[in-house]
């Protein structure tokens, strides 16, 4: 599978520039059709708390990957029940058509994301070009039971999709490692770079291997990373260091047994 990662400066509640921005970009990739594109979280509008309608972002996700031939995962707002929103990650198939969605299972609460958006309630795994994928969103990072629970569903990719800000960036690149060590998968990255009227963020893109080794990396500037992940590496791996076989072979009580009371060595 060959990924196109779009890193760019995302206009804050701008979705037509922002569709400006992605195609001009995709067609400086010159994409030769069957590439997995992969765009940040909210890719048209920026973490806004102030969408009050879903942008068209289905009707240009599905019109680009017609164009181009490829299949597109990207991170857009979808309606749910209560006024509420969604923070989704669509596949969108190359020929236009909807492959998949997901929704944020963490909705970030320390800025208030969980007033505005409801919680998803179901990982998501779903093949593609021999793999199994799933996506996550940004705050989702920090629940390793997530992904750990995607790799349970048969996952050995798992894509983030992010606004992380550069105040966090260090938890970024270490839990993006950590998640593929742990789950010996292949993790993709993919953040924004610039500025919105409450954070900066600094990009890190990035693709690792399921060793955790780092095969691509960008830096702080928008750019596109290119990266290749295949199902037989993953089998090596797993196969060559089979830790993911003694994942219940140790179970955790729910209720921790207190430690027997100590003897006095006098005797009392």
């Amino acid at each position: 599978m060959r990924i196109l990662a779009l890193q760019y400066d995302i206009a804050w509640e701008n979705p037509p520039a922002n569709y400006a921005r992605v195609r001009t970009m995709l067609q400086s990739a010159s994409p030769t059709g069957g590439e997995l594109v992969v765009l940040p979280e909210m890719f048209s509008t920026g973490f806004s708390m102030n969408v009050l309608q879903p942008p068209p972002d289905r009707q240009f996700i599905s019109e680009l990957a017609r164009e181009f031939g490829v299949s597109i995962l990207a991170g857009t707002i979808a309606e749910a029940a209560g006024g509420k929103r969604f923070n989704q990650a669509l596949l969108i198939s190359s020929d236009g058509a909807e492959a998949a969605c997901f929704n944020k299972l963490h909705p970030f609460s320390p800025a208030g994301e969980n007033q505005y958006f409801t919680a998803g309630t179901d990982i998501l795994v779903t093949s593609f070009q021999g793999l199994r994928i799933a996506p996550l969103i940004c705050y989702d990072l920090r629940f390793p039971e997530s992904f750990r629970s995607a790799v349970r569903l048969g996952a050995n990719v798992m894509m983030v999709i992010a606004n992380w800000p550069e105040a966090r960036i260090d938890h970024w690149t270490t839990l993006l490692r950590a998640r593929a060590i742990e789950n010996q998968s292949y993790v993709l990255g993919v953040n924004r770079v610039g500025r919105d009227p409450h954070c900066s963020y600094p990009g890190r893109s990035m693709a690792i291997s399921p060793s955790g080794t780092i095969l691509a990396e960008l830096g702080g500037q928008e750019g596109i990373l290119i990266a290749h992940f295949d199902s037989a590496t993953v089998q090596k791996y797993r196969a060559e260091f089979p830790a993911l076989a003694d994942m219940n072979r140790c179970p955790i009580s729910a209720e921790p047994k207190a430690a027997p009371p100590r003897r006095d060595p006098a005797g009392g």
